[in-house]
């Protein structure tokens, strides 16, 4: 799918599918159901988002054995009914003059223990406990992680292209000019090439030059970029609702010698990162590969964060690559790989590509070269 075609449509029977498997997932880890306030647990679920995040009550009750329900106010019911989900599942509105916490406590079970969106408002789940003091809550992070973790088919099909959208912004970011330029004038460009090859959200653009490499979530500022330095660039955002995520590291004009060996180490510790997914292995053990060889190059206490995390509907998500997380890869899972080092007051390096598990090991959404790229 190039970035002028549009995806395939999901149907209602796609996210009939996603809210029977949501609600499986509940009763097979001992929960009474799933409450899921607007956010993204709603888009992947129902295809709803709702047009303003007010005060309202908008929740989906799903229970194993029950038909899902959203309670959703009154003059939003329209717009509900128009989500490609709503065929398959019952909307019950209510008036202002209403009580939406009534409602919906007559939906569960009095003494049940639910998982909820980590969104919910206080203000929501503080009335639903006072009318059900004997209910309990957990947020569907913890309590149910790899909600969105799995992709169907149109799912992948849909990060792919994000990948290939990202991967031509890249490309393309190499023909610019870097030096003489700010940091926010390079950002400028990533956002505006994102745009230009099919994304509708762009969520952000890191450029690091210089010794702000050394801070993996630096915003690009006025600092201006110049001859010799090291440039780490992080950017992604939506396409079709789906999420794109890759870094690369350029430098302007030739390397030193220690610039590129640092260079190359992250490039292998990428590469064992990579090398390591494959269906039955844990998180864990992405994070394991890559820190390994960071570690056996003297620069261990220089990898500073986790080695990758979930993409979908956002662009971080369960599952996380981190020591720790000894949940089981899947097929369709999608994460990124990217380990880095950083060296304060000098540079960084960080390479990530987005990775979904097959069934005989990973691919790679990213494509684009690894090689250290030198830019003017």
């Amino acid at each position: 799918m190039s970035r002028t075609d549009q995806p395939v449509p999901f149907t209602a029977d796609d996210y009939r599918a996603r809210m029977a498997r949501a609600a499986e997932s509940a009763d097979a880890a001992g929960l009474a159901g799933v409450l899921v306030a607007p956010g993204p647990d709603m888009v992947h679920l129902t295809g709803y988002r709702p047009t303003a995040d007010t005060e309202r009550l908008t929740l989906l009750v799903l229970r194993a054995g029950h038909d899902p329900v959203l309670v959703v106010p009154a003059l939003e019911a329209a717009d509900a009914e128009r989500a490609a989900g709503s065929p398959a599942l019952t909307l019950r509105d209510w008036t202002d003059a209403a009580n939406p916490y009534t409602l919906t406590a007559g939906l569960l079970d009095a003494k049940g223990r639910f998982g909820i969106s980590d969104n919910a408002w206080a203000l929501h789940l503080l009335a639903l406990h006072k009318l059900l003091p004997d209910t309990s809550y957990a947020s569907l992070t913890e309590a149910l992680p790899m909600l969105r973790a799995v992709k169907d088919a149109a799912e992948l099909e849909r990060l792919a292209a994000a990948g290939a959208a990202a991967d031509a912004t890249y490309e393309q970011i190499l023909k610019v000019r870097f030096s003489g330029r700010r940091e926010s004038d390079v950002a400028a460009d990533l956002a505006a090439l994102l745009t230009e090859h099919g994304h509708s959200q762009v969520d952000f653009t890191v450029v690091g030059s210089g010794p702000n490499g050394a801070n993996p979530h630096h915003e690009a500022g006025d600092r201006t970029i110049e001859q010799g330095d090291m440039v780490v660039l992080d950017f992604g955002g939506l396409m079709h609702g789906y999420g794109s995520d890759t870094s690369r590291t350029v430098h302007v004009g030739g390397p030193t010698a220690e610039e590129q060996r640092v260079h190359d180490v992250v490039r292998e510790a990428q590469e064992a990162g990579c090398n390591a997914v494959r269906p039955g292995a844990a998180c864990q053990d992405v994070d394991r590969a890559a820190r390994a060889v960071i570690t056996e190059f003297g620069y261990g206490e220089r990898f500073i964060h986790r080695t990758g995390h979930g993409i979908g509907v956002t662009t971080h998500e369960p599952p996380y690559m981190i020591e720790g997380e000894e949940q089981p890869l899947v097929p369709g899972m999608c994460f990124s790989v990217e380990p880095g080092i950083y060296l304060p007051g000098r540079f960084g390096v960080r390479i990530e590509d987005i990775v979904t598990v097959t069934e005989s090991g990973g691919r790679r959404l990213n494509t684009t070269a690894r090689a250290l790229a030198v830019v003017e």
